[in-house]
């Protein structure tokens, strides 16, 4: 049972994170850009390409639920 508590934890976590995304979105943006320029630094730039698809993707759902 303590598997399905876990699980039923993390689906009410994902669903107060997409209420959170479809009241502020541009919050959400401002964050997403925040944290992947502070990830590219400490990565001094190795993981470039796939911070700035991640960023991208978070901006595109964010566009996306206006």
């Amino acid at each position: 049972m303590p598997m399905l508590r876990k699980l039923t934890a993390l689906a009410g976590t994902a669903a107060a994170a997409r209420a959170y995304v479809k009241k502020n979105p541009e919050k959400v943006n401002q964050m997403a850009a925040k944290a992947g320029e502070f990830i590219d630094k400490r990565t001094k730039g190795k993981y470039h390409g796939q911070i700035d698809n991640a960023v991208s993707r978070v901006h595109s759902v964010t566009n996306k639920q206006r």
